[in-house]
């Protein structure tokens, strides 16, 4: 247990936040945390008892582990959620039902992992890996590029999945673009060396997403909430970049905006990192003031230790007086909190309540065993 007190006032993170498509009770989220505990790609009721505790302890709004589109190579684990077929969304329903009874809201992560997946990989062994240039992160050549028919399903696999969780109703989506996985790989330049209309220039290489975002929009309408995560690095490469300069980050915005993403969610391994130089603004700070749209900013919040630290130590809780003065100095909208919600289901609420000498500590080598 941790002995921690709360050092400054927290009241800035349960103030609620409503723009103009989305409205939360406060500023906590719940980090999208890939957990492999839906058998068959069916999540069950432990599931829905998972998300619920969050919600029922304070988190405002719960973005899902990553869930898989209607794609052969979407998955490398038979035991990470679909987002597609009858049984695997009856059960995503029951997950919203709990969670909107404890009065919180939630988002599905739409996820594909791409060129990530190695072959021969479950459930589908006979299905290769995907990817704009068949290059996987370490630039090696996997398999052929895709072709402009085999991105046109792509896009309708995660449109079909952005009208199902508007139909079972689901508070908004969140599309996976971050970490080297399948929408990332056709930002970064390793991986994508197409000389169409999906590759070249930082601008142009938004062209696969753009038309993921336009193609769930025309699924949901509206009034419906795309959040897009996205970061600068990948699985196993943590020093690459997609942006250098702020002139360049606006350049790779700019046509994510138009083609009408709500909300980014900026990801980052240590949120207090300034992100270029000459100013103390984080990923998502700047994502703010280039895109003007509401951001969510993560990476060890409440904890003193990154996610796969290079000196293998456990993290402990840690003071939250610099994500608080951020978020009070408007610098971002949103907080996602993963591995101490993952460790604590009532982390908020004993942030809350000044609880926080009942935290829990977080050993990472425990991750697979927490609930």
């Amino acid at each position: 247990m941790s002995n921690a007190k709360n050092e400054v006032s927290v009241e800035s993170l349960f103030k609620p936040f409503k723009s103009k498509k989305l409205e939360v009770a406060n500023r906590i989220v719940m980090a999208p945390m890939t957990r492999g505990y839906s058998p068959n790609g069916v999540p069950g009721e432990d599931v829905a008892a998972y998300y619920r505790r969050r919600a029922e302890n304070g988190v405002g709004l719960i973005v899902t582990e990553g869930t898989l589109i209607n794609h052969p190579a979407a998955a490398a684990s038979p035991n990470w959620p679909n987002f597609h077929g009858e049984a695997a969304l009856n059960q995503w329903s029951n997950v919203v039902n709990a969670v909107h009874e404890a009065g919180g809201k939630i988002i599905p992560q739409l996820w594909h992992i791409g060129l990530t997946r190695k072959i021969g990989d479950l459930p589908n062994p006979e299905a290769l890996p995907i990817g704009p240039s068949g290059l996987n992160l370490a630039g090696e050549k996997i398999t052929e590029p895709l072709t402009e028919s085999e991105i046109a399903d792509v896009i309708a696999a995660y449109a079909q999945a952005a009208a199902d969780a508007a139909k079972i109703g689901f508070d908004g989506i969140e599309l996976h673009g971050a970490h080297g996985y399948l929408i990332d790989q056709f930002f970064w330049d390793k991986t994508n060396k197409r000389t169409d209309r999906y590759g070249g220039d930082l601008a142009s290489r938004t062209r696969f997403a753009v038309e993921v975002v336009e193609a769930c929009r025309r699924a949901v309408g509206d009034d419906f909430p795309i959040v897009l995560r996205f970061s600068q690095w990948k699985a196993n490469h943590y020093t690459a970049r997609l942006t250098e300069t702020p002139e360049e980050l606006s350049q790779f915005l700019t046509p994510l905006v138009d083609a009408g993403v709500d909300v980014f969610h900026s990801s980052t391994r240590r949120y207090w990192e300034p992100e270029f130089e000459g100013s103390e603004l984080n990923l998502a700070g700047w994502t703010k003031k280039l895109s003007g749209k509401p951001t969510i900013t993560v990476g060890s919040v409440g904890l003193d230790n990154e996610f796969r630290s290079s000196s293998g130590d456990a993290a402990q809780p840690a003071s939250l007086a610099g994500i608080i003065e951020r978020l009070e100095n408007e610098e971002f909208d949103l907080v996602a909190v993963g591995r101490a919600l993952l460790a604590d289901p009532e982390w908020a609420v004993k942030i809350r309540d000044d609880r926080t000498n009942e935290l829990r500590d977080y050993d990472t080598t425990a991750l697979k065993s927490l609930y």
